[in-house]
């Protein structure tokens, strides 16, 4: 996927659009955006900071996606990111759980925005990290998914320094851990902080802006037998039989699809340890996912029920473990108040003023996501998702990022943090005059 429009010629295409399209063509939210902010000399230097140091912002990406990162062992990428953002200035802590935050303090009366990347990776410690580069290509495990966002965070904070821009408000700058582990990190950090007041997530792809919780409940369900010999195991019960009956039975389950419906996956199958002999103990996994919370905890249950009828028909014991249930936060129209809320509309906007051009038909703005930003939202926070750049495979060996998109991604953060970090009200859009 390739930048649409050129930063230059894409406030040229906004002056148009503004003047050209029809009233009432699309449903007008509030924004905070005003492109007079690109009129300002801190702004323009601190743009230009970020524009100059993409060549070492590329490098950094790549040491950074090249140090072990695996959900629990993000130590290494914490400590090099603490480094950078004590050189910096910044206020930084370290929290217990390996959360690595750094506030840049405002003069006061403004919002208290966080910004959020996620530190780890899906890919095995033993995993080869080491990155090619393919002209504007990058290519190696975890390069997308997350390493970009915490080096967009770490040349966006050294940007705001640079050109010298002070905010009123707070930005709290957090890399975490263990969000793929279920957002554990994210979590940890909401129960040991004072609730922000906006929480800017830096995952995903370019595109649409994301301001809802995608709900995500894990569930093992365990299936227990005494076990036997194979000569002796004829007509006796075995967990072989009740596992394979319920999974058949989830996968024939009708509902929704996503983004509004649902999406189940069993994600592993374990158990037994001969070839000669009935197992013990075997399980299967369960990712299920779903926007709708009413929807999400009626497919738990009916999922619940099919495992403990296919464990009493075969006569075996069943054991229930709860790894995760990240709650949902709501339809696109339960969360029509979050998408009238400023932060929405204004990130959409500066894609816009930056090329940032989603897919023909993709909207502009959806209420979904799987990341931090998900523990906001379903707090009640004004929270979105933005993209780190363009890429794809993630959480496979043949991950790959576009390399210059990350230009325009971390500008979209730059402009995002003076823009809220000055407490703007909403403002109507207008072109520059």
């Amino acid at each position: 996927m390739r930048l649409r429009l050129t930063f230059a010629t894409s406030l040229l295409a906004c002056i148009t659009l503004a003047l050209t399209t029809g009233a009432g063509a699309q449903p007008t939210y509030p924004t905070s955006w005003d492109t007079a902010l690109l009129r300002r000399a801190d702004v323009r230097a601190a743009l230009a900071h970020v524009e100059q140091g993409m060549p070492s912002h590329i490098q950094e990406w790549i040491a950074i996606a090249e140090m072990p990162g695996k959900s629990r062992s993000e130590s290494q990428r914490a400590a090099y990111v603490k480094k950078a953002m004590e050189a910096e200035g910044l206020r930084v802590s370290v929290d217990s759980i390996g959360n690595v935050t750094g506030v840049r303090s405002g003069t006061g009366g403004g919002p208290t925005t966080v910004f959020a990347a996620h530190m780890d990776i899906v890919h095995a410690l033993e995993t080869n990290l080491k990155v090619r580069r393919a002209g504007d290509s990058l290519h190696g495990p975890g390069i997308f998914d997350n390493s970009a966002s915490v080096a967009n965070m770490l040349a966006t904070i050294r940007a705001l320094n640079a050109a010298k821009i002070r905010t009123k408000g707070n930005l709290v700058f957090v890399a975490t851990v263990q969000e793929e582990l279920g957002l554990r990190g994210m979590n940890f950090w909401f129960e040991h902080n004072p609730k922000p007041d906006l929480l800017i997530s830096m995952d995903g792809g370019l595109g649409p802006i994301n301001y809802g919780a995608l709900g995500i409940f894990w569930t093992k369900y365990v299936f227990t037998s005494p076990g036997s010999h194979t000569v002796t195991s004829r007509n006796k019960p075995t967990p072989v039989k009740a596992l394979a009956d319920a999974v058949q039975r989830i996968y024939e389950l009708r509902f929704p699809a996503l983004p509004e419906g649902a999406v189940i996956n069993v994600g592993q199958i374990h158990g037994g340890v001969i070839y000669n002999g009935v197992p013990q103990e075997l399980y299967f996994t369960v990712d299920l996912r779903s926007p709708d919370p009413i929807l999400l905890d009626s497919l738990d249950r009916t999922i619940g029920r099919i495992v403990q009828d296919a464990a009493t028909k075969e006569k075996v014991g069943l054991r229930v473990e709860v790894e995760q249930k990240n709650q949902a936060g709501g339809t696109t129209a339960q969360l029509e108040p979050a998408r009238r809320h400023p932060l929405v509309q204004t990130a959409v906007d500066i894609q816009a003023q930056l090329g940032i051009v989603p897919l023909p038909g993709a909207p502009d703005a959806i209420a979904t996501g799987s990341t931090d930003g998900n523990v906001g939202v379903v707090r009640g926070v004004p929270s979105i998702a933005i993209g780190r750049s363009y890429g794809g495979n993630q959480h496979t060996l043949t991950e790959w990022a576009n390399a210059p998109s990350a230009l325009p991604a971390t500008k979209l953060v730059l402009l995002l943090a003076v823009t809220f970090g000055d407490g703007v009200k909403t403002v109507p859009q207008h072109p520059i005059p």
